[in-house]
This record gives structure tokens, sequence and C-alpha cells, in this order.
């Protein structure tokens, strides 16, 4: 895109305060709004207001909480331009990012929906995105050239949500697994074992093992759903609350019931 180019960042918390400076360190013109008592990040010019920082702008990117994302949208609603891009970066359902879309088409904005892949703390601007909607080939090749890493994937609203939110299935399904393991290990007492254990389980990991979980899932099926009743039973003698291990048991019973899905049988 030719000419100079001005940014409006509603939303300047941890993951907005560190995106708007990257743009500004870039050489773009950033203006930003937060009714928190939050700091200005360097370079960012700040508005008490959001119909202050909206008028002339290029592109404007919502970084705020899902719960959020429809009063961002609707804070300087007839104030931002025809054809200004609109990014949305909250972390929501497919569902609220069609919603946004169809708000911001009846101002005429190009919307975005734009999914972060990693965190954004030490990465910034250059946090590995995805992009879809109707205004993501021009926002990629906007953000791109500043330092920004962001695919597109196409014009359909919600396909970048969609992706990050599979991704939470597995990271945050991990994460939760964990601390259900470590509070285990602990009351166990063999918590630096343990430890030691699952980082060299990580570290040696690759996609061959990957699959023989999965395939050996429907083979083992009925001794792993066992094995797992009597893991829970054991955390419960620990005064662990069990509830991945339970879930995970339930997980075998339905593969018990109907066999792993068609699609792996191929991989």
């Amino acid at each position: 895109m030719s000419g100079p180019v001005t940014f409006v960042v509603f939303g300047l918390g941890e993951a907005g305060s560190r995106i708007a400076a990257d743009l500004a360190a870039a050489g773009a013109e950033v203006r930003g709004f937060d009714p928190a008592d939050v700091a200005t990040p360097p370079g960012v010019i700040r508005h008490d207001e959001p119909d202050g920082a909206v008028p002339g702008a290029t592109v404007v990117m919502a970084v705020t909480a899902a719960v959020d994302a429809q009063k961002a949208i609707a804070q300087a609603w007839e104030r931002i331009a025809r054809g200004t891009i609109y990014a949305d970066l909250s972390t929501a359902p497919p569902s609220l990012k069609e919603d946004l879309h169809d708000t911001a088409s009846l101002r005429g904005m190009r919307f975005v929906d734009v999914a972060l892949m990693a965190t954004v703390p030490g990465r910034g601007l250059a946090t590995p995105a995805y992009a879809s909607g109707p205004g993501a080939e021009p926002f990629a090749e906007i953000v791109n050239p500043l330092g920004a890493k962001v695919e597109v994937l196409g014009p359909e609203p919600g396909r970048a949500a969609t992706r990050k939110l599979l991704r939470s299935v597995l990271m945050k399904g991990i994460a939760s697994l964990l601390v259900e393991a470590m509070e285990a290990a602990e009351a166990a007492g063999e918590l630096n074992w343990y430890w030691d254990h699952i980082a060299h389980i990580v570290t040696e990991a690759d996609e061959d093992l990957l699959m023989r979980l999965v395939k050996g899932t429907e083979t083992h099926a009925t001794r792993r759903r066992q094995e797992m009743e009597a893991t829970a039973q054991m955390l419960e003698i620990l005064e662990v609350e069990p509830t991945m291990t339970r879930s995970t048991a339930e997980v075998l019973r339905r593969v018990e019931r109907a066999g792993l899905p068609d699609y792996m049988s191929g991989r």
C-alpha cells in the first residue's frame, strides 16, 4: 500500500501495548485508546476517547478480550470511515467473528479476523498469526512489511479463529493435564523425578510417537481405560481431584464403543 499508514489500537494491555509499540518503532503513526489506567506505549499517541482516535485511520486493531469485542467495534462505529480495515484480535468463537464482520459491513469497513498463534510477550508484532475475512489480504500487505508474520487463510471471517481454538484444545489441555499430573506427583513425593521424566518425553517426541499414541488408543482402549480408572483412584487417595484423568477414561470408553474416526485410518 502506498502513502502513509495510520493505525489505531483499541486495547493497550499486555498484547496491545507491545504490538502498538512495534508498529510505532517501524515508522507508522499509531494512535491508541484504552479506558483502563494502563501505560502508554512509546511512540503511541494516546487518546482519551475512541472517537478522537479513529478519523483518518487506515487500520483499526481491536486487541481486547472476547467479552469486550462487540463494545470495541461499537464505541467509535459512526466515526470510522468506510473502507477502513477493522482487525479483531480477540480469542473468540467463529460465530462472534462472523457477527463482528456483519457489524463492520454495515459501516463499510473491511473486517479481519486475526488469530495470534503464540504468546505476544517477547514477540510483539512478529507474533505468528492467521488472518481471514474480506480485509485479510490488504491487512497482511500493510503489516507484514512492518515486521508482522500474518498468513492469510481466505475471505471467510471465523476461519482464523477456528484454527486458534483448535490449537487451544491441545495447548490448554496439555497445560491443565500438567497441573493435575504435577499436583499428583507432589502428593506422592515424586515431584523432581516426575518433572524430569515429563521433560524427557517432550524433548524426545516426534510424529511417530504421536501416531503410536493415537492409533494405539484404539488397539488398547480397554486396557488403557482400566489403567486410567486405577489412576483416578490413586489420585483420590492422594486427595488430588482427578478431573483430567477421569476425562481421559471417558474418551477411552468412547473409543471402545465407536473406535477412532475414519480420518485417522489413512495416516
